[in-house]
């Protein structure tokens, strides 16, 4: 018989238990249950799908044999983080060969980090394809620390306190690298304004005009 997709923490506990026992199928139904996350994740941090496929299942695979050692309930913190950890490990191979492009088009990308789509025309359709290229290539010039820490909370929807976990570091540092890098991507935006819709504009100025009127946040 198959295994169901967990479907809560007490259900995720079982498959957990089992997979550590050698029960395949049980892991597999977590891989299932995360496959799509960790893929994503992988995505934006590397900006190719195919290096991120092979992330994601270095991911996976690392998982699986380390699963003896994970303990407690925040599973999902764990995989990322060896999503995350995996995705370096590609970058640093990156930089020891020629690289072709750091640069994915919008139909690759699964998550929205571009303007809310407020419109269905073929222009501002166009537009946002063409925003969400500038942005990914924005996160690709981040530090990997800063890219990690946008992509878990813009994208994933994990909370500060999730991604402490994830990334074992403090709520401060996450919420510094979070603030440092959106205001690297609104400058991003502010200089590529001529794509934005009319009305994004001016709150794309507000937001970093109130950026800078903030000091700078130290990591802890």
């Amino acid at each position: 018989m198959g295994v169901r997709l967990p479907d809560g923490i007490a259900e995720e506990e079982t498959l957990l238990a089992r997979s550590r026992e050698g029960d395949l199928a049980a892991f597999n139904a977590l891989v299932e249950a995360y496959q799509g996350r960790v893929y994503n994740l992988c995505l934006r941090m590397l900006a190719s799908p195919e290096a991120a496929e092979d992330a994601a299942q270095e991911a996976f695979l690392s998982a699986y044999r380390n699963i003896d050692r994970f303990r407690g309930t925040a599973f999902r913190s764990w995989l990322l983080r060896i999503a995350v950890n995996a995705c370096t490990d590609e970058l640093r191979r990156r930089h020891r060969r020629p690289q072709v492009s750091l640069e994915a088009g919008p139909a690759a990308i699964d998550g929205p980090l571009e303007p809310p789509d407020t419109s269905g025309s073929p222009e501002e359709w166009a537009l946002r394809s063409e925003m969400s290229r500038h942005l990914q290539s924005g996160l690709m010039r981040l530090p990997l620390d800063q890219r990690a820490a946008v992509v878990l909370c813009d994208v994933q929807g994990m909370t500060y306190e999730e991604i402490a976990t994830t990334l074992v570091v403090s709520v401060g540092t996450v919420k510094s690298r979070i603030s440092r890098g959106r205001a690297r991507l609104r400058r991003l935006l502010l200089e590529n304004a001529e794509l934005l819709p009319q009305r994004f504009r001016h709150n794309i100025d507000s937001e970093d005009s109130e950026e800078s009127a903030d000091p700078p946040s130290s990591e802890a």
